[in-house]
């Protein structure tokens, strides 16, 4: 499996714009192959956190590549992030506990 955690801020000005194009970015990542979720949280300074899981390297790569999220990223980058960061991660291991 692969994760990618992507850390930003979004700039204040950016929401109204911003809002429609994460929903629709969330909606294509949903249809990829290979998907298995994502999630989103935010901090009490702002902080964003999203946690990306794909099956593997190959269907990573598709979503990242895909034409819309490249217009999207480089939207993020020009216009909505005062800062970001981003982590793709190969799973090693994996424990859990399922919900009962």
């Amino acid at each position: 499996m692969i994760v990618t955690v992507f850390r930003s801020r979004l700039k204040p000005e950016a929401r109204q714009i911003y809002d429609p194009l994460a929903a629709r970015m969330s909606e294509l990542a949903k249809a990829m192959p290979g998907y298995i979720s994502h999630k989103s949280f935010t901090a009490d300074d702002g902080e964003r956190v999203t946690i990306v899981e794909f099956e593997n390297e190959e269907t990573h790569r598709a979503w990242s590549d895909h034409p819309e999220h490249r217009t999207a990223q480089r939207l993020g980058r020009a216009n909505f992030y005062s800062e970001y960061r981003v982590q793709v991660c190969d799973v090693r291991r994996e424990s859990r506990k399922p919900a009962q």
